[in-house]
């Protein structure tokens, strides 16, 4: 009789472990790609458009997770280099491409572009689809660099229905 509750148990255990792991194998990853706009600097991570990204694709009823793979000052060459890492397993990346950081460390407009080509034809090799930020007009901190968390929210707000898209319709 004892073994038999303890049979009992384990397969209770086991089948409540088998729905955790179906419930985490459901949650879509997505990533995010970039230099330190992406990380939230002067805001914090929790207002960063990474961060309100997921908030917006959660509150129309995706089960997503927004990872973050950011390094501040980092320029497209940087970006480029951690774009296989960041799109490994996730269903889309949203990148910014370091670009204002290439400008103010004197690389050319034509460098940039390359290497914003091959960052999104690397995420694309992976099967991710690739979103590039729009950051033009976006209202920025005093030091003239940095987003506000309002300018964070548009990014986000930007991004969102090309997310959408690259998603599809929600479980």
């Amino acid at each position: 009789m004892a073994h038999k509750k303890i049979y009992h148990a384990i397969l209770i255990v086991t089948a409540v472990l088998a729905a955790i792991a179906t419930t985490k194998a459901d949650t879509i990853r997505i990533a995010a790609l970039g230099a330190s706009n992406a990380q939230g600097a002067g805001v914090g991570s929790g207002q960063a458009w990474p961060a309100q990204l997921e908030r917006m694709l959660r509150a129309k009823g995706y089960d997503v997770s927004v990872s973050v793979n950011a390094v501040s000052g980092d320029t497209s060459a940087g970006v480029l280099a951690r774009a296989d890492a960041a799109a490994a397993g996730a269903r889309a990346v949203v990148f910014d491409t370091g670009a204002a950081n290439d400008w103010r460390n004197g690389i050319s407009a034509s460098v940039t572009q390359g290497h914003i080509a091959q960052i999104a034809a690397r995420i694309r090799a992976h099967g991710a689809a690739a979103i590039q930020n729009n950051y033009s007009g976006v209202p920025t901190q005093a030091d003239g660099i940095h987003f506000t968390p309002q300018g964070h929210a548009l990014i986000a707000a930007r991004a969102l229905p090309q997310v959408i898209a690259a998603l599809g319709k929600r479980k």
